[in-house]
């Protein structure tokens, strides 16, 4: 005999917000290691950005993981920590499981897929990631139809629809391939990670 142990709690808004307050330790250690690695990558004269993504290389292999918290500069990194905080949290308002799978999702898909057909160059910060939150959020809210999914998916929108011309290659010398398949990563996994609500403990007799 299946046996579902499952106890109902409140998923308002205010309810997840309270929520939150414990995982903003997530955030936290990101955006800390970020600028971190951008005061060392500073005082080393920005050498460390030869460890980023480098396409169809060995050594751009690694890059794959790395190239998140290297940027070209403080106004490279404060570009991307804004978006990461908010649009980071959002995702944390689902859950830190949530948060942690589907940023290793991104980074690991999206970052594969420019290594596979970027332009030969270093391709190096947290957009790809912000952009893999961006096209998550969106596409839960068209997979899940629910009043709150919907929600966050129209304020996001409003908020940063704007970066939606980040994924087209007009801009000179900004990796449109990492904002690109960071964007299409997030809306797969939007597509196939589980949902909150099908996180159900289970026991079988």
């Amino acid at each position: 005999m299946r046996r579902t142990n499952f106890t109902p709690r409140d998923d308002s808004i205010p309810e997840r917000v309270l929520r939150l307050e414990p995982r903003v330790g997530w955030i936290v250690g990101f955006v800390a290691l970020i600028w971190t690695v951008e005061l060392v990558n500073t005082l080393f004269g920005h050498r460390l950005t030869a460890l980023g993504l480098y396409p169809r290389t060995l050594l751009g292999v690694p890059g794959i993981f790395f190239s998140p918290f290297l940027h070209t500069g403080i106004g490279h990194a404060l570009a991307n920590t804004i978006p990461f905080i908010i649009l980071g949290s959002l995702v944390l308002l689902r859950s830190a499981r949530t948060f942690v799978e589907l940023s290793l999702f991104i980074i690991v898909v999206g970052g594969v897929a420019v290594w596979l057909v970027g332009r030969p160059a270093y391709h190096v910060g947290a957009s790809g990631l912000v952009m893999g939150y961006f096209g998550f959020l969106l596409a839960r809210g068209w997979y899940e139809r629910t009043v709150l999914a919907i929600a966050i998916a129209g304020v996001v929108l409003l908020l940063y629809g704007g970066a939606l011309w980040g994924l087209l290659p007009f801009i000179p010398g900004m990796s449109w391939e990492m904002h690109l398949f960071g964007f299409l990563a997030g809306v797969l996994a939007a597509r196939i990670l589980p949902t909150d609500a099908t996180r159900v403990d289970r026991s079988v007799d």
